[in-house]
């Protein structure tokens, strides 16, 4: 009889949407949510790598790289109408648009490869995400492979991800170094009686001709171009808001659904109170999914944690934010609230 492949000796791979069910149902063996939608995105915006279990079961460990250019790329973009050939798009066949919005279908924008841009100096970004091994794996070096790997696939490209207190060892001994705190809330929001502070704050549903302003704020506030990122959210996405003054732009934040829990993120504002306005105004267009609200808020936030904690939200599970290849996380965290979800930074 044929003899099975050493877990050392199985090849690592590209993931395809093909791919899509083995991802969820390893998550799902890992006791996380399935949440398709999300690897959905994670399959197209990103790049997934992934060994294939030798038994044929599907998946054995799979990992999740998103890139992101240099966010002076960005600064100098511009963007015909919705369906323009230089309007940046959705993955084909996506469908759907945030509520109140108007954006017509656009063409697939290219997502950028690891450890490729081309802008003068610059090294790029890139998050790393959804690291699993299955179960009947798990201690037998899939994952100290496949992390290795990633840092072979990045060369000089910077890295951020949020590890899980299992994966935290790993990550320190491959090079990471630990620079913060996340923590997940959990529940059924309590729309506030009265928000005198955040009433002073406008929000109204996102449109297309917003979308090349929300790329601009995002990378001056992400530290980096996630273009072919935040172009999706409209059909991936089932509510994307924005805040706005006399200056134009000074928040978005969106909101998409899982089978367990309506998530909101990513969310940007220029301060504590628009982020709050934009929450209270995501959650009332939420309200009647009978799910609970789900989201991932940096602890120094603490003014918002307080405030979502008053209104019925409970921590659940913590993540500390870790970099390898780079001091500190870019950007203002000062402005950047809740990540659209922890594998994309």
């Amino acid at each position: 009889m044929p003899t099975a492949t050493p877990l050392s000796a199985l090849p690592i791979r590209r993931l395809t949407m093909n791919d899509l069910m083995s991802c969820a149902d390893l998550a799902e063996d890992r006791g996380w949510a399935r949440e398709e939608r999300r690897w959905g995105l994670l399959l197209t915006a990103g790049t997934g790598y992934g060994i294939d279990d030798p038994e044929g079961r599907g998946l054995a460990a799979v990992c999740v790289i998103t890139s992101y250019g240099s966010a002076y790329s960005a600064s100098y973009r511009s963007y015909g109408s919705p369906g323009s050939p230089r309007s940046p798009g959705s993955p084909s066949g996506s469908s759907g648009s945030p509520s109140g919005s108007s954006y017509g279908s656009r063409s697939g924008s290219e997502t950028p490869r690891l450890g490729a841009y081309g802008v003068s100096g610059d090294r790029g970004l890139a998050t790393v995400g959804m690291m699993l091994v299955a179960g009947r794996h798990a201690r037998q070096g899939l994952g100290r492979r496949m992390m290795t790997h990633v840092l072979r696939e990045a060369g000089d490209t910077p890295l951020i991800l949020n590890a899980t207190e299992y994966g935290l060892p790993l990550y320190q001994q491959l090079g990471f170094t630990s620079i913060g705190l996340t923590q997940t809330v959990l529940g059924h929001f309590k729309t506030p009686e009265s928000m005198p502070s955040q009433a002073r704050v406008t929000t109204r549903p996102a449109t297309a001709d917003d979308l090349s302003a929300i790329v601009r704020l995002d990378s001056q506030i992400f530290g980096a171009d996630r273009t072919h990122l935040i172009v999706r959210l409209p059909a991936f996405a089932d509510h994307l808001r924005v805040a706005e003054d006399s200056s134009g732009l000074i928040g978005y934040a969106a909101a998409w659904p899982t089978p367990a829990a309506d998530v909101i993120g990513p969310l940007i504002a220029k301060d504590t109170d628009t982020a709050k306005a934009l929450v209270s105004s995501l959650t009332a267009g939420i309200a009647d999914s009978g799910r609970p609200l789900r989201t991932v808020i940096d602890i120094r936030h603490e003014e918002l944690l307080a405030w979502v904690k008053d209104h019925g939200l409970e921590p659940t599970t913590r993540t500390t934010t870790m970099i390898h290849g780079i001091p500190d996380q870019p950007g203002d965290w000062t402005r950047r609230f809740a990540p659209l979800n922890l594998a994309t930074g």
